[in-house]
């Protein structure tokens, strides 16, 4: 586990917890590593629950389909990134979303009951570990709002414009990388990918952002706040 510990300090569910504290913790709940090739199924819908996963190195991809078939990306997931935490203290022991391998994948998975479960060696940051882990999920619950908020904007444009300004507000700078790819975006904002493509094309023209691949420019802010709300 000394391999990953500065890794793991990245995460939430670790924070403030000194690095001899964290060994003596994963010496006591000895969490599961386990690899996974590009594209495979690291978790499927409905099927048992394992526990926290915590991505050590390369990129997932959380999402869920509907009865139809319709995808929906719920998130893209990098290294000290965790899944499943929503699951831990349900009643449900089964995984509410799909997690796939985007890339050549390492996790770390953590059983819910090495987390709020007496710990054997009796770890002083072991009660530290339990309240990270209530604030992930309340953090998790206002992530969940933000994608409804993007279900009931109705204008394709808003939601790119809306998506584009997060984006703007969370790297700093008018010019950044978005986090996925078109097909995902699409996902993530609810709307098909020709019509992402359109609207992106159309802001363009109109001399509001320019891009190449994943590079996007915001080239007029102040119009693409004006935009919001507008149509």
């Amino acid at each position: 586990m000394k391999k990953w510990l500065n890794l793991l300090k990245t995460s939430d569910l670790f924070a403030q917890i000194s690095d001899d504290e964290l060994l003596v913790m994963l010496e006591c709940i000895r969490p599961e590593i386990e690899q996974y090739s590009k594209n495979s199924f690291i978790a499927l819908a409905g099927e048992p629950f394992r526990g926290i996963g915590i991505v050590l190195s390369g990129t997932v991809t959380v999402a869920k389909e509907d009865l139809s078939g319709n995808r929906s990306i719920l998130s893209l997931l990098g290294p000290g990134e965790m899944f499943g935490e929503m699951a831990v203290f349900s009643g449900k022991k089964v995984w509410p979303a799909t997690v796939v391998a985007q890339t050549d994948t390492t996790v770390f998975f953590l059983a819910p009951e090495k987390i709020v479960g007496n710990c054997a060696r009796q770890c002083a940051s072991h009660r530290h570990l339990i309240l990270n882990m209530l604030k992930i999920i309340s953090n998790k619950a206002l992530i969940l709002n933000k994608k409804l908020e993007y279900l009931s904007i109705k204008s394709v444009r808003e939601k790119i414009g809306t998506f584009l300004l997060e984006q703007y507000a969370q790297t700093g700078q008018s010019t950044f990388m978005l986090p996925m790819n078109r097909n995902e975006m699409a996902d993530f904002l609810n709307i098909t990918r020709p019509s992402l493509s359109r609207e992106m094309s159309r802001l363009r023209d109109e001399g509001i952002i320019d891009f190449h691949r994943s590079s996007i420019q915001l080239k007029d802010i102040e119009a693409l706040r004006n935009m919001l709300g507008s149509e």
